[in-house]
This record gives C-alpha cells, sequence and structure tokens, in this order.
C-alpha cells in the first residue's frame, strides 16, 4: 500500500469515527437525505480540518520573498488598515461521502445489531468465483507474477546459473503458476417491507418528519442485509391507498381515522405479492395512537393476528408523540402482544427519541 493509501484509509478511519461519534445527532436531523444518492450519501462533518497551499501573488515581497522587516506585513496589503468586503465564500464544514453499505456497518456497530438471519424456502442465488489457491496450469491471463518469478529464481539456484550481478529471469514452462478459484453458491433472499402512516389532520409535518428520518435508517439497515429488498408505502386516515414515496411523505388529510383500512390494505398486498414462505417481510406502522371508537381497534387486533404478524418477520409499530393524538393504540397493542416476539412497539417522543426507537425496532435481528 502506498504512502497516500495509507493517509486516505486514515483518513476513512477519521471520517467512520466521527460518524459513529455523532450518529445520535445525525439520527435525529433530516436535512441530509436530501443529498443522497444512489449508493452514497453526503454528511456534514465539522471540526475536521484539511491542511491546504494558499499561494500569494509572485514578485509582490512580503516575509519569505525576501529580506523583511519587522511591522511589514505578510503578503499583499496595508499593515492594519481595514479593507473592503470580500466576496469569496467562508470557510465551511467539510461534506464527505459515504456508501450505504459503510452508514448501515456504522449504525450496526454503535446501536449492536445482530445480523438478521433471512428466513424462507426459496432465495436467489448467485455464484462468486473465489481465487482459492496457486497451480501450474490455466490461462494466462490468470498467470501468477510473484509465484512465476520465485520459481524461475529457485531454479537458476539449484542449476548454479544465478548471476546476482546481472539477474535474467526467463520462466520456462515448469516456472509458470497460475491462479486457481472455486465457485461460490450464495443465496440472496427476497425481502418487502410495507411502510404504513397515519396522514389525518392530527399527524403534522413534524411527525411525518420523524416518520421519513425513521424510515430512512430502516431501509439502510436491512438493505444491507438483503440483496432484493422491494418497498410498498400505504397512506390512511378513514381509508388506506396504496401510494408511492413521494406521495407517502407529503400527503396531510384532514380526516378522521381508522386504523383496519391500512391493515386490510396491507394484507391484500402481502397476499397478492409476498408468499410468506419465500419472502422475509417487513411491517412498519407509525400513528399518533388516535383510533375510530367504533370497534375498530378489535377490529385491528384481529387483524394482525389472523393475517399479518404470522407473515411477517418484524411488525413495529412506531407511537409519533402528537399534541393531538391520544396515544391509546400503543396501549392495546402492548395488552395484546406483551409476549410475542415479532411485534414491536415503540413510543417515539419526538425527534429525540429516533436513536432508541431505530434499536428498538431492528435490535432483535428479526
Amino acid at each position: 500500500m502506498s504512502k497516500i493509501e495509507r493517509d486516505a484509509a486514515r483518513f476513512r478511519h477519521i471520517v467512520k469515527g466521527r460518524i459513529r461519534k455523532e450518529l445520535k445527532q445525525y439520527m435525529s436531523r433530516g436535512e441530509l437525505f436530501g443529498k443522497k444518492g444512489k449508493d452514497v450519501i453526503s454528511i456534514p462533518l465539522p471540526e475536521i480540518d484539511i491542511p491546504r497551499f494558499r499561494f500569494g501573488t509572485g514578485g509582490s515581497g512580503g516575509v519569505g520573498q525576501g529580506d523583511g522587516e519587522p511591522g511589514q506585513p505578510v503578503g499583499p496589503g496595508e499593515g492594519g488598515q481595514p479593507g473592503p468586503a470580500g466576496e469569496d465564500e467562508g470557510q465551511h464544514v467539510l461534506e464527505v461521502d459515504v456508501s450505504l453499505d459503510e452508514l448501515a456497518e456504522i449504525l450496526g456497530e454503535e446501536l449492536e445489531l445482530p445480523r438478521i438471519e433471512p428466513k424462507g424456502a426459496k432465495s436467489i442465488t448467485a455464484t462468486y468465483r473465489r481465487y482459492s489457491g496457486i497451480r501450474r496450469v490455466g490461462p494466462e491471463g490468470l498467470r501468477h507474477f510473484k509465484r512465476t518469478y520465485r520459481e524461475s529464481l529457485k531454479r537458476q539456484i539449484m542449476a548454479g546459473t544465478f548471476d546476482p550481478k546481472k539477474p535474467i529471469f526467463t520462466p520456462i514452462r515448469e516456472d509458470r503458476r497460475y491462479r486457481s478459484w472455486v465457485d461460490v453458491v450464495h443465496p440472496e433472499f427476497n425481502a418487502a417491507i410495507v411502510y404504513m402512516m397515519d396522514v389525518s389532520g392530527s399527524m403534522g409535518d413534524e411527525q411525518k418528519e420523524i416518520v421519513r428520518i425513521e424510515s430512512f435508517w430502516i431501509d439502510t439497515w436491512l438493505r444491507a442485509q438483503y440483496k432484493e429488498l422491494e418497498t410498498r408505502y400505504i397512506i390512511h386516515d378513514a381509508v388506506a391507498h396504496e401510494v408511492d414515496r413521494e406521495t407517502f411523505f407529503h400527503t396531510r388529510e384532514s380526516g378522521g381515522t381508522r386504523i383496519s383500512s391500512a391493515y386490510t390494505k396491507a394484507a391484500e398486498i402481502i397476499g397478492a405479492n409476498y408468499p410468506p414462505q419465500d419472502w422475509n417481510i417487513y411491517l412498519f406502522h407509525f400513528s399518533d395512537g388516535d383510533n375510530w371508537g367504533g370497534g375498530d381497534t378489535e377490529v385491528c387486533l384481529e387483524i394482525l393476528k389472523s393475517r399479518l404478524v404470522p407473515d411477517a418477520n418484524l411488525f413495529g409499530y412506531g407511537q409519533v408523540q402528537s399534541p393531538y393524538g391520544s396515544g391509546q393504540f400503543i396501549k392495546d397493542l402492548r395488552h395484546q402482544f406483551s409476549s410475542d416476539e415479532k411485534v414491536v412497539l415503540s413510543d417515539i417522543q419526538g425527534r429525540d427519541g429516533i436513536h432508541g426507537s431505530i434499536k428498538e425496532f431492528l435490535g432483535k435481528g428479526n
């Protein structure tokens, strides 16, 4: 490894350490998610200084360019005199690009998340070539230069023909060595996430922003566990609709709340597209805890027990604190599913609760 490669690796190590140190702060903010690319995300890192040179105007005098006198200014300009306002930008924080795989690794280390053991009798398999040894025959494109050089050197030394003052190496057939490989079959399991969110009048912009932040981190972790991950979105007030991601995070309604409509829609989507014997299914529902009082909670509990929870790896319910929500629904779920490890309930007390909520949702490795 060259010196510049060592320096780059050291800098990456510093960056990862800094991100991990500030992870809780990043998890409560949402502005960096707008800068997400296909495979990387830009993260602002203050207080990491990169040394750089600034060049003055050649031949203009000043200390460092000939003899200097006491009181003489360093560089052009009159010492001690304020100048006009500048037009150059000031010093800003450094933004670094971090791959989503690296971000998932940092998340897992910081929150001590266990690796997920996928279920499902059916999976996609991919074959990878792994170089595992050296052999005497093979294609020239896989010739191992160092091993071939070593064999040629050994042969010449043993034959007494090696001249250290004028070393010449001409490998013969017996000297040549080639990389060998084995084909490794690796299973790539299917996974699907269904996000559900209450968009009734009691769920404001701040509550939806918390949901957006949580879903980003959940996606980041699950995508690191599964090669293929499909995501579906459901919004509901008194009626549920499947929507795209943009609509999911930017829709606001003013009607009442009937949670069973979302659970019914989720069951329909799973039944039509994701057989539980072939897919790892994750369900996340976010609400402020209000639900219609006409017996709808009992309907919700029945759908969960008979259709959703049995088919899912995990059902996560996040109750986002709201000045308008009653917060009752999470109490009903706790009463019904207190001993079910596939049901995870999280009471999210504002943005500061996101860090703990993510660990609650993903900490069991389901």
